[in-house]
């Protein structure tokens, strides 16, 4: 299994649409499952600071993700953009092997 992590920050007002576009049926979600090497993504919300989520996405492995990447390298940009406005900040937190 391969894992990625990711911490947000979200902006003003933001909360709503982050959490449908990052949740495990938003629009990531739905994006990812394009692919059959993807497992889900869950996403938690910080119990002590405001607007603060982490996300972690599953894989079958590091290849897998570089394979969708590949395939799906412009709607993953464009949707990376178009939810610019709801994220005040942004940190892969790593990509891990489990």
């Amino acid at each position: 299994m391969f894992v990625i992590l990711w911490q947000f920050d979200i902006a003003e007002g933001g909360i709503a649409a982050f959490e449908e576009a990052y949740g495990p049926t938003g629009s990531w979600s739905r994006l990812f499952t394009r692919s059959g090497a993807y497992h889900g993504t869950e996403l938690l919300k910080d119990a002590y600071v405001p607007g603060r989520y982490v996300t972690i996405d599953r894989w079958d492995s590091e290849d897998a993700f570089r394979a969708f990447r590949a395939e799906y390298d412009a709607d993953y940009e464009a949707l990376d953009r178009s939810c610019d406005a709801i994220t005040a900040s942004e940190n892969r937190i790593g990509a891990f092997n489990a």
